[in-house]
Protein backbone atom coordinates (compact mmCIF):
# COMPACT_ATOMS: atom_id res chain seq x y z
CA UNK A 1 0.00 0.00 0.00
CA UNK A 2 1.31 2.99 -0.70
CA UNK A 3 2.69 5.69 1.59
CA UNK A 4 -0.06 8.08 3.33
CA UNK A 5 0.15 10.54 6.22
CA UNK A 6 -1.40 9.77 9.13
CA UNK A 7 -4.02 12.58 8.25
CA UNK A 8 -5.21 10.99 5.62
CA UNK A 9 -5.21 7.50 7.12
CA UNK A 10 -7.58 8.72 9.86
CA UNK A 11 -9.85 10.37 7.46
CA UNK A 12 -9.92 6.99 5.80
CA UNK A 13 -10.86 4.70 8.62
CA UNK A 14 -13.01 7.31 9.64
CA UNK A 15 -15.02 7.10 6.16
CA UNK A 16 -14.54 3.08 6.40
CA UNK A 17 -16.12 2.66 10.28
CA UNK A 18 -19.16 4.98 8.82
CA UNK A 19 -19.46 2.33 5.94
CA UNK A 20 -19.39 -0.30 8.12
CA UNK A 21 -21.53 1.60 10.89
CA UNK A 22 -24.27 2.07 8.10
CA UNK A 23 -24.43 -1.23 6.82
CA UNK A 24 -24.15 -3.55 9.83
CA UNK A 25 -23.89 -1.52 12.94
CA UNK A 26 -21.90 -0.40 15.92
CA UNK A 27 -21.21 -3.68 17.40
CA UNK A 28 -19.73 -4.78 13.71
CA UNK A 29 -17.86 -2.38 13.91
CA UNK A 30 -14.24 -3.44 15.77
CA UNK A 31 -11.29 -2.69 14.34
CA UNK A 32 -10.29 -5.61 11.96
CA UNK A 33 -13.62 -4.71 10.47
CA UNK A 34 -12.80 -1.22 10.23
CA UNK A 35 -9.32 -1.96 8.82
CA UNK A 36 -10.88 -4.59 6.42
CA UNK A 37 -12.76 -1.87 4.74
CA UNK A 38 -10.52 0.46 4.44
CA UNK A 39 -7.84 -1.98 3.27
CA UNK A 40 -5.57 -1.24 5.75
CA UNK A 41 -3.59 -3.29 8.70
CA UNK A 42 -4.17 -3.79 11.86
CA UNK A 43 -0.71 -1.78 12.60
CA UNK A 44 -2.02 0.90 10.18
CA UNK A 45 -5.13 1.55 12.54
CA UNK A 46 -3.44 1.29 15.82
CA UNK A 47 -0.12 3.95 14.38
CA UNK A 48 -3.87 6.22 13.31
CA UNK A 49 -5.99 6.20 16.62
CA UNK A 50 -5.03 4.91 20.18
CA UNK A 51 -8.42 2.83 20.18
CA UNK A 52 -11.56 2.54 18.88
CA UNK A 53 -13.39 4.84 20.99
CA UNK A 54 -11.27 7.48 19.53
CA UNK A 55 -12.12 6.78 16.65
CA UNK A 56 -15.75 6.39 17.08
CA UNK A 57 -15.33 9.68 18.59
CA UNK A 58 -13.75 11.34 16.02
CA UNK A 59 -16.56 10.05 13.43
CA UNK A 60 -19.05 11.60 15.41
CA UNK A 61 -17.09 15.16 14.87
CA UNK A 62 -16.44 14.42 10.87
CA UNK A 63 -19.83 13.94 10.46
CA UNK A 64 -21.25 16.92 12.29
CA UNK A 65 -18.76 19.10 10.51
CA UNK A 66 -19.27 17.88 7.23
CA UNK A 67 -23.35 18.60 8.30
CA UNK A 68 -22.32 22.17 8.91
CA UNK A 69 -20.52 22.44 5.81
CA UNK A 70 -23.15 21.14 3.96
CA UNK A 71 -26.30 23.18 6.05
CA UNK A 72 -23.57 26.11 5.53
CA UNK A 73 -24.07 27.30 8.81
CA UNK A 74 -21.59 30.05 8.64
CA UNK A 75 -22.30 31.45 5.38
CA UNK A 76 -25.21 33.36 5.93
CA UNK A 77 -25.02 37.24 5.58
CA UNK A 78 -26.09 40.42 7.22
CA UNK A 79 -28.81 41.92 4.89
CA UNK A 80 -26.56 44.52 4.08
CA UNK A 81 -23.51 42.86 3.74
CA UNK A 82 -25.28 40.38 1.30
CA UNK A 83 -26.60 43.95 -0.51
CA UNK A 84 -30.46 43.25 0.26
CA UNK A 85 -32.55 46.03 0.46
CA UNK A 86 -34.72 44.11 3.20
CA UNK A 87 -33.34 41.24 5.21
CA UNK A 88 -35.38 37.78 4.86
CA UNK A 89 -38.46 36.95 7.28
CA UNK A 90 -37.29 34.52 10.35
CA UNK A 91 -38.78 31.65 8.98
CA UNK A 92 -37.81 31.87 5.80
CA UNK A 93 -34.00 31.71 6.86
CA UNK A 94 -35.35 28.75 9.05
CA UNK A 95 -37.39 26.94 6.87
CA UNK A 96 -34.21 27.26 4.18
CA UNK A 97 -32.27 25.65 6.69
CA UNK A 98 -34.20 22.52 7.49
CA UNK A 99 -34.87 22.92 3.90
CA UNK A 100 -31.17 21.79 3.33
CA UNK A 101 -31.10 19.47 5.95
CA UNK A 102 -34.01 16.78 4.38
CA UNK A 103 -31.64 18.11 0.81
CA UNK A 104 -28.87 16.13 3.19
CA UNK A 105 -30.65 12.99 4.77
CA UNK A 106 -32.09 12.47 1.13
CA UNK A 107 -28.50 12.67 -0.51
CA UNK A 108 -26.84 10.07 2.10
CA UNK A 109 -29.58 8.14 4.48
CA UNK A 110 -26.98 5.64 5.05
CA UNK A 111 -24.93 8.69 7.52
CA UNK A 112 -27.64 9.64 9.39
CA UNK A 113 -28.84 5.76 10.29
CA UNK A 114 -25.29 5.25 11.54
CA UNK A 115 -25.47 8.25 13.49
CA UNK A 116 -28.73 7.26 15.14
CA UNK A 117 -27.25 3.70 15.20
CA UNK A 118 -23.97 5.13 16.81
CA UNK A 119 -25.94 7.61 19.47
CA UNK A 120 -28.57 4.28 21.25
CA UNK A 121 -25.73 1.59 20.83
CA UNK A 122 -23.49 4.23 23.09
CA UNK A 123 -26.28 4.95 25.26
CA UNK A 124 -26.70 1.16 25.68
CA UNK A 125 -22.99 -0.01 26.23
CA UNK A 126 -21.65 1.07 29.52
CA UNK A 127 -18.18 2.88 29.19
CA UNK A 128 -19.66 4.47 26.47
CA UNK A 129 -22.43 7.12 27.38
CA UNK A 130 -20.13 9.70 27.28
CA UNK A 131 -20.06 8.91 23.34
CA UNK A 132 -23.55 10.20 23.06
CA UNK A 133 -23.25 12.86 25.05
CA UNK A 134 -20.59 14.70 23.06
CA UNK A 135 -22.38 13.71 19.71
CA UNK A 136 -25.62 16.06 20.77
CA UNK A 137 -23.42 18.69 22.38
CA UNK A 138 -21.87 19.22 18.96
CA UNK A 139 -25.31 18.98 17.27
CA UNK A 140 -26.61 21.42 20.03
CA UNK A 141 -23.05 23.52 19.51
CA UNK A 142 -24.23 23.53 15.24
CA UNK A 143 -27.68 24.42 16.20
CA UNK A 144 -27.11 27.36 18.56
CA UNK A 145 -24.51 28.58 15.64
CA UNK A 146 -27.09 28.17 13.03
CA UNK A 147 -29.75 30.05 15.29
CA UNK A 148 -27.97 33.05 16.03
CA UNK A 149 -27.20 33.75 12.55
CA UNK A 150 -30.76 33.01 11.14
CA UNK A 151 -31.30 35.86 13.48
CA UNK A 152 -28.84 38.23 12.92
CA UNK A 153 -29.49 37.79 9.31
CA UNK A 154 -33.50 38.32 9.46
CA UNK A 155 -33.01 41.30 12.02
CA UNK A 156 -34.37 39.60 14.79
CA UNK A 157 -34.03 38.82 18.21
CA UNK A 158 -34.94 34.95 20.21
CA UNK A 159 -37.20 35.68 23.49
CA UNK A 160 -36.37 32.38 24.85
CA UNK A 161 -32.42 31.00 25.24
CA UNK A 162 -31.00 30.30 21.89
CA UNK A 163 -29.88 26.69 23.79
CA UNK A 164 -33.84 25.42 24.37
CA UNK A 165 -34.64 26.52 21.07
CA UNK A 166 -31.91 24.25 19.53
CA UNK A 167 -32.68 21.38 21.50
CA UNK A 168 -36.34 22.03 20.10
CA UNK A 169 -35.50 21.86 16.60
CA UNK A 170 -32.28 18.58 17.56
CA UNK A 171 -35.45 16.88 18.95
CA UNK A 172 -37.70 17.55 15.56
CA UNK A 173 -35.04 16.51 13.30
CA UNK A 174 -34.39 13.45 15.20
CA UNK A 175 -37.82 12.89 14.54
CA UNK A 176 -37.88 13.72 11.00
CA UNK A 177 -35.00 11.64 10.22
CA UNK A 178 -36.78 8.16 11.87
CA UNK A 179 -39.88 9.03 10.25
CA UNK A 180 -38.20 9.72 6.99
CA UNK A 181 -35.94 6.34 7.11
CA UNK A 182 -38.81 4.61 7.75
CA UNK A 183 -41.08 5.87 5.13
CA UNK A 184 -39.28 7.65 2.68
CA UNK A 185 -42.11 10.28 2.12
CA UNK A 186 -40.34 13.29 0.72
CA UNK A 187 -43.61 15.25 0.41
CA UNK A 188 -44.44 14.60 4.46
CA UNK A 189 -40.55 16.04 5.54
CA UNK A 190 -41.44 19.04 3.48
CA UNK A 191 -44.58 19.77 4.90
CA UNK A 192 -43.00 19.06 8.14
CA UNK A 193 -40.46 21.44 7.07
CA UNK A 194 -42.68 24.53 6.87
CA UNK A 195 -44.70 24.03 10.44
CA UNK A 196 -41.43 23.92 12.60
CA UNK A 197 -40.29 26.73 10.70
CA UNK A 198 -43.41 28.72 11.42
CA UNK A 199 -43.31 27.37 14.99
CA UNK A 200 -40.07 28.18 15.90
CA UNK A 201 -40.11 31.81 14.29
CA UNK A 202 -42.87 32.38 17.22
CA UNK A 203 -40.13 32.62 19.46
CA UNK A 204 -38.74 35.68 18.19
CA UNK A 205 -39.73 38.99 18.02
CA UNK A 206 -37.93 42.07 15.56
CA UNK A 207 -34.51 43.27 17.22
CA UNK A 208 -34.67 46.63 18.39
CA UNK A 209 -33.26 49.28 15.83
Amino acid sequence: MPRISVVDRRAELISAALRVVAAEGVAAATTRAIVAEAGMSLASFHYAFASRDELLAELVAHVVEHERVVLDVGGLRTDEEAGQEHPPTLEAVVHAGLERYVDLLRADPAREAAMQELSAYAMRTPGLEHLALEQYRRYEELACEALALAATVSGSTWTQPVDEIARTVIAFTDGLTLGWLVRRDDAEARRLVGTVAHLVATLAEPAPR
